[in-house]
């Protein structure tokens, strides 16, 4: 495979995507693709330093465009430092969570507005966009009580560095999050595959690698 691919998956809190990137990484792998995986905010020692303020109960109280611009300070050293070198050499990256998600959580979640999202993604980024996303969807109360379980089994002395900042606002916010994701999806579709992820981790897991099997030719 001369040209790399960019994966993206999105999706609300408890949407399953670290288990579901981690099955796809390691079934292309079998199959012989060179497969790296990655994570925003993060990817680079810098952004992963943004992440903490983002993330984190106690990271700050940020408004939606500082939050935005955090962001995208973010993605632009994480993009071209280590995804696009990646696709440059022809590697498969799959990345937990991209440009989708602040549209989404700035956007949707927090009423920015959604055309100052897309300038600054135009100066940060020109126009990448991911070849394939897979936006997982499910019900905002099954997925916060899932990320709930997930957290509660997370062993951390410093309750102020859990990672439960947007967890914690109220079921509007996630009500808007999950339109914003399906709204998007109805605007890329050939980009975006919206995958029920109220089933069975094998039945999601499935309907992603019979997508991504088509896109790379079988």
């Amino acid at each position: 495979m001369d040209k790399g691919v960019f994966i993206t998956f999105e999706g609300g809190e408890g949407s399953g995507k670290t288990t579901q990137i981690n099955r796809l990484a390691e079934s292309l792998t079998h199959k012989g693709y060179k497969v790296i995986t990655t994570r925003e905010p993060g990817g680079t020692p810098e952004a992963e330093k943004i992440r903490d303020f983002l993330v984190q109960r106690e990271g700050g109280d940020w408004s939606p465009m500082a939050e935005c611009l955090l962001l995208f300070a973010a993605r632009e050293m994480h993009y071209n430092r280590i995804i696009k070198p990646a696709l440059d050499e022809g590697k498969i990256v799959i990345c937990d969570r991209f440009t989708d998600s602040t549209r989404a959580y700035q956007g949707y979640g927090h009423d920015l507005d959604l055309n100052k999202i897309e300038q600054l993604k135009l100066i940060s980024l020109g126009d990448v966009e991911a070849d394939i996303t897979y936006i997982l969807d499910i019900d905002c109360k099954e997925g916060l009580a899932r990320s709930g379980r997930r957290l509660s089994a997370t062993q951390i002395n410093n309750e102020a560095q859990r990672e439960d900042r947007f967890e914690n606002l109220d079921t509007s916010f996630h009500e808007r999050l999950r339109q914003g994701f399906l709204d998007i999806a109805k605007n890329a579709p050939q980009r975006c595959h919206v995958i029920d992820a109220s089933q069975p981790l094998d039945d999601v897991e499935q309907d992603i690698f019979e997508i991504m099997l088509t896109k790379l030719g079988g």
